[in-house]
């Protein structure tokens, strides 16, 4: 049995949540972060440095421009061109600031409809799954899809595809995000007030997030996400804390 197969079948054993922190992960298993928009990958900030200093290699690739999510008011002459490059300008500050080296990322632009939301159509499955198999994961990060984002969904319905049509044992992890609607928390990262910090000011590299929360929530991108990570500690029972959530799931099992 392969180390994913053994490592699934240990969390999935657990009548509950667990950490993994718990778990000593082999810094050869190679982790791969579908990210749908610009900024999916900090929302996880905190599991996926764990990741990187445990020595495992990690692979981003971000999907859309997601202009949609900055303002016209955000910036003068809006373009969609514009909008699309003051998100990865700003996802690259926030990687810089993680410590992710920009050759590990690629910033796809895929085609979107009319609302702004990815297009999952032939020419995306193609690019993707190039893409998902140049890198050959044994790992998978993506946000869950039972969510009100059309991205996330779509994203998420990619990703299954993908996975089960590698030719080797691939485990995804999903995660909880503030639009998640219905989840199964299988396994948790949990951090304090200081990587709280921390997470924080990376988020807040996101400013069109954090303007468009603050005018359209009354609160930032920074603690709408954080937020998100005090409930599901709540959830899970650890008072006091944070943590960000996942639902796994294991493909080609015994392949």
């Amino acid at each position: 049995m392969r180390e994913v197969e053994k490592l699934s079948l240990q969390i999935r054993k657990e009548s509950r949540p667990v950490s993994l922190r718990e778990y000593p992960f082999s810094s050869s298993l190679r982790l791969l972060v579908l990210a749908p928009h610009p900024d999916d990958f900090d929302a996880i900030a905190v599991t996926l440095k764990f990741f990187q200093e445990n020595g495992n290699p990690i692979g981003l690739v971000v999907l859309t421009g997601a202009s949609s999510g900055v303002e016209d008011a955000f910036l003068s002459h809006p373009t969609k061109e514009r909008k699309e490059q003051i998100r990865e300008s700003e996802q690259k500050d926030a990687l810089n600031f993680f410590g992710l080296p920009l050759s590990n990322v690629t910033f796809l632009r895929l085609p979107e409809d009319r609302h702004g939301d990815l297009n999952l159509n032939d020419e995306t499955r193609l690019i993707v799954g190039q893409l998902f198999q140049d890198f050959s994961p044994d790992l998978i990060f993506l946000p869950y899809g039972e969510d009100t984002n059309v991205g996330h969904q779509r994203a998420f319905s990619l990703a299954r595809e993908l996975a089960a049509t590698t030719s080797k044992a691939v485990l995804a992890f999903y995660n909880q995000d503030p639009k998640t609607t219905e989840i199964r928390l299988d396994a948790f990262m949990e951090f304090d007030e200081r990587a709280s910090s921390w997470k924080r000011e990376m988020l807040r590299f996101h400013q069109s997030q954090q303007t468009r929360n603050l005018r359209t929530r009354g609160h930032g991108f920074d603690e709408r996400i954080l937020n998100t990570n005090r409930e599901t500690a709540r959830q899970i029972g650890i008072e006091g804390k944070y943590a960000e959530g996942f639902q796994l799931e294991l493909f080609n099992q015994g392949r």
